[in-house]
């Protein structure tokens, strides 16, 4: 059989022009973009759990065709924040009281180990930087703001797993975390404890430990700050339901 595979070293397809690259680069910029919206969107909880995502309603916010709104609907599936429904849409993904429980214990034990390694990996720039985050989140926290309070804080959280230099572990946190980062957002704003408030405090805590590499010490920190925020959801979701109020 004579093979397929050409004699001479010339692709079978010619390289992308510049303006096809650059054609690329957009199409990418742009499905970070609509995936980033539709992620906050979700996560700070327009959407009511266990409802159904409306396509309609969001391709005409998003200003999109339904084809790339699916496109990201597959990214959030893949991070467990909805469920894709065959031949019907998609639906919020709704968690139980068990599987809160379960899932933060988990995440828990991750954070808990990720600061251990990191107050023996981390970099005096990676410290600056976490510092930097932490001021960010502080300043969004004083004016109330809690889009971009949450978005700093999940940074914050991120940072310290990357600087564990454990691809294994920040491939197990990257998982679970998108499974309850709807929930981690929605506990700051339990009722009977002043959640968010009390977060803040923590990651002081956090950051000072950080800054003295004392691993043992931040180990217990986050394991206790990620009990807290489960017991701040399990309160949330056992409270009567309202709406979740809007960051400014």
């Amino acid at each position: 059989m004579k093979s397929t595979i050409p004699d001479t070293g010339v692709p079978i397809t010619p390289p992308a022009s510049n303006g096809d690259r650059q054609e690329n680069r957009h199409e990418a910029s742009l499905h970070g973009e609509i995936l980033l919206r539709l992620r906050d969107y979700v996560v700070e909880g327009n959407i009511p759990e266990g409802a159904r995502v409306p396509e309609r309603q969001l391709c005409e916010m998003l200003g999109i065709s339904r084809t790339p709104l699916r496109e990201a609907l597959k990214v959030l599936a893949a991070e467990g924040l909805i469920e894709l429904l065959p031949n019907r849409g998609a639906r919020v993904r709704q968690l139980s009281q068990r599987d809160l429980e379960e899932l933060f214990d988990v995440m828990a034990g991750l954070e808990s180990l990720a600061g251990r390694l990191a107050c023996e990996a981390i970099t005096d720039a990676e410290i600056t930087a976490i510092e930097q985050l932490h001021y960010e989140m502080y300043g969004y926290y004083l004016h109330r703001d809690m889009h971009g309070y949450f978005q700093a804080n999940q940074r914050i959280h991120e940072s310290i797993v990357a600087a564990a230099r454990n691809e294994t572990l920040k491939t197990a946190y990257a998982n679970f975390a998108g499974r309850i980062r709807r929930v981690r957002y929605s506990a700051n704003f339990a009722r009977r404890r002043q959640r968010w408030a009390e977060a803040m405090r923590e990651h002081e805590a956090i950051l000072d430990a950080l800054r003295r590499r004392a691993g043992s010490e931040l180990s217990d920190i986050l394991f206790q700050h990620l009990r807290n925020k489960r017991t701040a959801a399990i309160e949330h979701l056992t409270e009567p339901q309202e709406s979740v109020p809007a960051s400014p």
